[in-house]
């Protein structure tokens, strides 16, 4: 053929991408392929494998009624390779294009993959996704020689170079960057809490939900109840609603958890987002619009807004900028085994057993439900880094490499050595009884550290503090933390040392806490 292939990845569904931008309808061919390596390297949620190709069909659909000629090779196709460079190697020997055109993947070892293959096929162009707000040059250069990296100092550089929510004097709007200490408030009783949309499956979402449940069968999660977005159309809908609806209390209440709501004020864009249904600085225009409009508090808009621009475009810098030696990180040596409850959500702690199971249902938990309860608990735990991330990387909708790793590794698991953030991001049990109702209804009571009926997270925090004095000892965000338990009585200390080590054993024996 003369003209270009253009192979489109599955979380890559925007017409503006790289390799559509300038593509000629009359000349190049598309090619999409659903392969079973991409469901399986690990075991991903029912429901995101479902979104995922869903919305590849309908995009398919889209790029088809713009006159483009679309080879689709599906899941159950008699001679699928099974391999996305299996598939192009198919079309280049079916086609021989001119040109390959490839927008890079969002993950290393699809990255790798087709650098490799691109030794074979000098045709293929691999071109940068400038889907994001900070290119991997212009991250690069700001990380420059730093033996460590902070989030707030890139975030403000990304506020000054967007000028998103900016004063006239080029400062921050309302005299400060940063408004996390008024994000942290508590849900009250008897919140009213905003409907979610609802997306009706269709025609092809049934087709694939059918092909879903024969072929992933052995994967934790269920399928029943599918409810996302698969299409920009439908993402708009999802995202206009919380912006009206969410997003005025988003801010106050970000941070909080509460027995069977699993959405809250949250938005539950980001799957979409990083599939390519919804442009990250469009949202970030809208929330700057609606602040300036007097329709949402400034807490919520920034808040916002700094999860997309700050966070998410953060973990994608440090990501590209390490990878991939950055995936074997265990600075504190971890090597405990996932329990299996993380699979199942059976456990007697409340708080385990609603985000796990939420996650499981939904494919969902909102930030705090995986930084400090899953999350907190696998890190006070020891459990080893690459098996708590392939755990989040396998059940969370939105969780793709490049944000999944550092966020967990890095954030969660504080596992690079303090490269990524400054502290390990650890808590007792109380800081869920403060932010949730969890503690009501549990097992396990909060206010007791040790014994049989003590909350799990109360031994085991001061236990991890305790192993880990000489890598957080001197830390200045942890002096005070540190003051506390010194002014323990050793019998105390030597108490939550041995209840620690108890249940440690316990998680050693495949005991469910």
């Amino acid at each position: 053929m003369t003209g270009n292939l253009i192979l489109v990845l599955g979380d890559q569904l925007s017409h503006d991408l790289t390799s559509l931008r300038d593509a000629d309808p009359g000349t190049d061919r598309i090619l999409m392929a659903e392969v079973m390596e991409e469901g399986t390297y690990v075991a991903h949620h029912p429901k995101k494998i479902l979104f995922i190709l869903s919305a590849m069909r309908h995009f398919a659909g889209e790029l088809r009624e713009r006159g483009f000629s679309v080879d689709y090779i599906r899941l159950d196709d008699s001679d699928n390779t099974g391999t996305l460079t299996g598939e192009l190697g198919r079309a280049r020997e079916r086609l021989k294009p001119d040109c390959i055109l490839l927008c890079e993947p969002g993950e290393w070892r699809l990255l790798a993959a087709f650098r490799g293959a691109r030794e074979a096929w000098p045709e293929l162009q691999l071109l940068e996704d400038d889907r994001f707000f900070c290119s991997h040059e212009a991250f690069r250069t700001w990380a420059g020689d730093r033996k460590q990296l902070r989030m707030e100092f890139f975030y403000r550089e990304m506020r000054k170079h967007t000028r998103l929510l900016l004063d006239p004097d080029g400062g921050p709007e309302g005299g400060s960057w940063n408004l996390d200490a008024e994000n942290r408030k508590a849900l009250p009783d008897n919140t009213e809490i905003p409907a979610q949309p609802e997306f009706a499956e269709d025609g092809i979402t049934q087709e694939v939900s059918r092909l879903v449940a024969e072929h992933f069968q052995s994967h934790y999660g269920t399928l029943a109840g599918f409810d996302y977005p698969v299409t920009a159309e439908q993402a708009e809908r999802l995202w206009s609603t919380f912006l009206d609806q969410g997003m005025p209390h988003f801010g106050d209440y970000q941070d909080a958890m509460a027995d069977h709501q699993p959405y809250l004020f949250h938005a539950r864009i980001a799957a979409a987002m990083n599939i390519g249904l919804l442009d990250p600085r469009r949202v970030c225009l809208d929330v700057q619009a609606a602040y300036r409009a007097g329709d949402i508090p400034l807490n919520a808009a920034e808040g916002f807004i700094r999860q997309i621009l700050g966070w998410r475009e953060y973990v994608r810098g440090i990501y590209w900028l390490l990878m991939p030696d950055y995936a074997d990180n265990n600075s504190l040596g971890n090597r405990r085994d996932l329990p299996a409850f993380y699979w199942t959500g059976k456990t007697r702690m409340r708080c385990m057993q609603q985000a796990i199971g939420q996650t499981l249902e939904h494919a969902y938990a909102h930030h705090i439900q995986r930084l400090m309860v899953t999350g907190n608990f696998a890190l006070l735990a020891g459990i080893e880094p690459k098996q708590i991330c392939d755990w989040y990387l396998a059940v969370y909708m939105d969780a793709f490499d490049w944000v999944e790793l550092p966020n967990t590794l890095g954030m969660v698991m504080h596992a690079d050595g303090g490269y990524l953030g400054s502290k390990p991001y650890c808590s007792s049990g109380q800081y869920i009884k403060r932010m949730s109702n969890h503690c009501q209804s549990c097992s396990y009571k909060v206010t007791e550290k040790t014994g049989e009926k003590a909350c799990p997270f109360n031994s085991l925090y001061w236990h991890f503090l305790m192993r880990h004095r000489e890598q957080f000892g001197t830390n200045h965000r942890m002096k005070m933390i540190y003051g506390n338990l010194d002014r323990m009585t050793d019998k105390s200390q030597k108490a939550l040392w041995d209840w620690g080590e108890t249940l440690l054993q316990r998680l050693d024996n495949g005991e469910a806490l």
